[in-house]
């Protein structure tokens, strides 16, 4: 990952001299079996928010275990303040990893989702999908959405307002939960209060000249390579699987949408934005000056992310009140 020293802040290059020195010490992070690659992945994410995030406030009660839906037994997480009111407004959240990588079970997602719910005074719900190139669009769609039902049917187990539900996620996640929402659209569910979107995967075609001038070196290389591991053949043609490239964008629940100054997927997410608007969505966009994809995360050391994940929770907290 190699960055103009003038554009970027310091927080940012000593977390990339970080990756690239314990980078090192895992060489399964280029194994060709996917399985051994992602656990190399999955201990190197977590030896980064070990010391570039901030950690856990200690009355969010943290609780795994698996929900079972129709496609399935889904891991999940739950993250729930205390304080919080019965049933609790939820928010179903995704995480990141390029569609073919990431977890629930990553220490970022402990230490950035336990303030989150804090902060916005939320529970919040994050779950696995299946990942590719095993199991392509529409999979973590379906999985998404099949999730969100069951929480529904499920309600007083997990203690879901079922009239203050939401979605959001990064990145991947981000990209995956835009699909999901256009898709409950098109079945006629129009119950959710909230959708958030950071750093979004939105279209995998590159869009914008922030796409030409981040395509190297900021954290997405070969981003555009994706589409033949997550998109088969006929997918290409599902006007969903691509949010930026949905033919109608109306009738989705507010939303609030973050993207990185330095991020090849910033005019992709500027575009969506707008496109939501002019659809007549209530959107606010909010634009993280100095940041690149990957560097909302780093709450302990970059004040920028900490900004970052506090206008988040704002928006969040506003959406998910009571009437």
């Amino acid at each position: 990952m190699s960055l103009r020293m003038s554009d970027i802040d310091p927080a940012i290059l000593t977390w990339v001299a970080r990756i690239a020195e314990l980078s090192q010490t895992l060489p399964d992070l280029a194994s060709p079996d996917m399985r051994a690659r992602r656990a190399a992945e999955l201990t190197l994410s977590n030896m980064l928010a070990d010391e570039f995030t901030e950690q856990s406030p200690s009355d969010v009660t943290i609780k795994r275990g698996a929900i079972s839906t129709t496609v399935g037994d889904v891991h999940i997480c739950r993250y729930r303040p205390a304080g919080l009111p019965s049933p609790a407004p939820t928010e179903l959240f995704l995480h990141g990893g390029g569609f073919v990588s990431g977890s629930v079970d990553e220490l970022i997602n402990d230490r950035l989702l336990t303030r989150r719910a804090q902060a916005a005074n939320i529970q919040v719900i994050a779950m696995d999908y299946r990942l590719a190139p095993e199991h392509p669009y529409p999979a973590p769609v379906d999985d998404t959405i099949a999730t969100l039902d069951a929480l529904r049917a499920q309600a007083v187990q997990y203690d879901v307002d079922v009239s203050l539900i939401g979605i959001g996620g990064a990145s991947a996640g981000a990209g995956i939960a835009a699909s999901s929402v256009l898709h409950l659209r098109d079945r006629g569910d129009h119950v959710l209060v909230h959708q958030s979107l950071e750093v979004p995967a939105l279209s995998f075609g590159p869009f914008g000249s922030s796409a030409v001038e981040y395509a190297h070196g900021f954290g997405l290389d070969d981003f555009e390579q994706l589409a033949e591991m997550v998109l088969p053949g006929e997918a290409r043609s599902d006007p969903n699987a691509q949010p930026l490239l949905a033919t109608d964008l109306s009738g989705l629940p507010p939303t609030f949408l973050q993207v990185a100054e330095h991020d090849p997927l910033r005019d992709a997410g500027l575009a969506y934005g707008e496109r939501l608007i002019e659809a007549g969505v209530r959107c606010a966009v909010h634009l993280g000056h100095g940041h690149v994809h990957g560097s909302p995360g780093l709450t302990a050391t970059f004040a920028a992310a900490r900004t970052w994940q506090a206008q988040s929770a704002s928006a969040a907290r506003l959406a998910y009140q009571r009437p």
